[in-house]
């Protein structure tokens, strides 16, 4: 039997879903049900179920970005939406980042049994279609990636900002964002965001009324000494020798 989680924001829905689709015809069970994105999430990450079907236009919860997490986390799990969102470029998101089916509501039992026989297939034909899942899974962790870097280039002034805050922000793992990175960039989450602070710091610098101890505050370094090290390792020489123009790296 195929585990299954459930989630939505309107527990009628959910009620509805767990009794009246005819789950162990299709070699399914209800493993566990949720109302929201952040408690679907967390029960999802317990479970680990075979499928999911969700909502995605729920309350401090980015369906796309959540959608994106789970495929690039779990790229043999199956998923599919049931939503009241009708938006076609979203919907063709959603189908890009490996989403089997895109559900309006009110959908007929019809197109649900189908969704879920669907997904009950391809994890009947795995491996055989894992090059598939390994095409959405890419996907997937490339809009992560873009969605972490977009959060750290609005926040990389902030000197507390960590990779935790970023997972938290894109849905997934420290570990896991950390292996995008990587994977994605070449680079780690610490040098990307000494190389965002460096490059504003380059921009900054170039005005002479602005002190250098000042330039390192405005760009999320806690103390100088910090940002001088940084800044050469990234730049190839001192934040004053950039400023005079003394710096080999620019030339």
């Amino acid at each position: 039997m195929y585990s299954v989680v459930l989630v939505d924001d309107e527990r009628l829905i959910v009620k509805g879903l767990s009794s009246v689709v005819p789950w162990a015809e299709m070699g399914c069970r209800v493993a566990g049900t949720a109302f929201d994105g952040v408690g679907g999430l967390k029960l999802i990450r317990e479970i680990r179920p075979d499928i999911v079907l969700t909502d995605i236009r729920m309350p401090n919860m980015d369906g796309l970005t959540m959608l994106a997490a789970l495929r690039s986390e779990y790229p043999r799990m199956q998923m599919s939406v049931l939503t009241a969102y009708r938006d076609f470029d979203y919907a063709r998101h959603a189908i890009n980042l490996g989403v089997c089916r895109y559900l309006l509501k009110p959908s007929d039992m019809n197109e649900l049994e189908e969704a879920v026989r669907v997904m009950v297939s391809r994890l009947d034909a795995q491996p055989k279609e894992a090059a598939e899942a390994s095409d959405t899974e890419g996907a997937a962790g490339n809009f992560i990636v873009q969605a972490a870097l977009g959060y750290m280039r609005s926040h990389c002034t902030d000197g507390r900002i960590s990779l935790s805050d970023v997972a938290d922000h894109v849905y997934v793992s420290q570990w896991h964002l950390s292996k995008l990175l990587n994977r994605e960039t070449g680079q780690s989450f610490f040098d990307l965001l000494g190389g965002m602070r460096i490059d504003l710091a380059k921009r900054l610098l170039s005005d002479p009324a602005r002190r250098i101890h000042e330039v390192a505050e405005a760009v999320g370094y806690l103390d100088v000494a910090h940002f001088s090290k940084s800044f050469k390792k990234h730049v190839g020489c001192t934040p004053g020798e950039y400023r005079n123009g003394g710096c080999p790296a620019d030339e």
